[in-house]
């Protein structure tokens, strides 16, 4: 088992076998490609350019996928993913970053926002042009976007799902198996502010392991520096160890953070012998590599 970073800024952390950036992100900032690292790219979520221009949002009959929307609990603003010029722009993106000397590609919300989305005119006639049902127009859209997408990348691609495995389909369009045939691993992010309970945790790794056809890294969040929720994470990373995922990512927010759950894994003595006396041989063999570096 492999593990990872997702950070904020381009930095390989030593230690860690899978070093994942986010060159674009939901508030519309872009990097630049990072070298030999993966690079996340966010799709139709981009806050600067739905405020420069509005007339792109996605849309229900009750109303925009903005987070002022109050019909809706959306954490971010949504564009309409069958708008062709916006679709190009990322698809663009999306190959120049794969140009570069880039460990891999990941995609994240690439879907749409929820199951009363999109009902914009554009969307509308395509769903009645396609003979499809909304359920399965909707799925076919968001599959389509991902094989144009698989075609410009020649290294490692994944794509992020949202962490629902019963309704994902019904609400953002995201059909699993047909998606497992573009992607060479699914990204699965069981993010929390901390993970003091976490049988939810180790409950949708299972789900999610038993779902999907590819091999899974699951992501959890990392971070909150106090020591009670560091010592959860560990604990919870320990857990998802036991099961056959191919990687687990932390995401921080800087490299000092990555390194500083290092420095406690490799220190906390009870925590070491908590994970000898119920067998994680797989965190055991990430501590000791730590143990080295730090």
């Amino acid at each position: 088992m492999k593990i990872g970073t997702v950070i904020y800024e381009p930095t390989i952390v030593d230690g860690f076998d899978i070093s994942v950036y986010y060159s674009k992100r939901v508030d519309g900032v872009v990097g630049k490609p990072a070298k030999g690292m993966y690079n996340d790219i966010t799709c139709f979520v981009d806050a600067k350019t739905l405020r420069e221009r509005p007339e792109l949002v996605a849309l229900s009959e009750n109303g925009p996928a903005t987070r002022t929307n109050k019909a809706f609990t959306l954490p971010w603003d949504f564009v309409c993913p069958t708008n062709e010029e916006y679709q190009s722009s990322i698809l663009r993106f999306i190959e120049d970053t794969a140009k570069e000397d880039v460990e891999g590609v990941i995609l994240n919300l690439y879907h749409f926002p929820e199951e009363k989305f999109c009902t914009c005119d554009r969307c509308s006639k395509q769903q009645r042009e396609s003979g499809l049902d909304w359920l399965e127009w909707r799925a076919q859209t968001v599959t389509d976007f991902i094989r144009r997408a698989k075609k410009l990348v020649k290294q490692p691609f994944g794509i992020e799902i949202w962490p629902d495995p019963i309704l994902a389909k019904e609400r953002f369009g995201l059909d699993f198996e047909a998606l497992a045939e573009y992607v060479d691993f699914f990204h699965v992010p069981l993010s929390s502010h901390n993970y003091v309970t976490m049988y939810w945790v180790d409950t949708l790794t299972r789900d999610f392991k038993k779902l999907l056809k590819k091999p899974i890294f699951i992501e959890l969040s990392a971070e909150i520096p106090r020591d009670v929720e560091t010592k959860a994470l560990l604990r919870t990373v320990a857990y998802v160890s036991s099961h056959d995922v191919e990687a687990i990512l932390l995401l921080v927010h800087d490299a000092e953070r990555a390194k500083e759950i290092c420095r406690t894994a490799v220190n906390d003595s009870n925590y070491r012998g908590w994970l000898e006396k119920f067998g994680f041989e797989n965190m055991n063999k990430i501590i000791e590599r730590w143990e080295k570096i730090y």
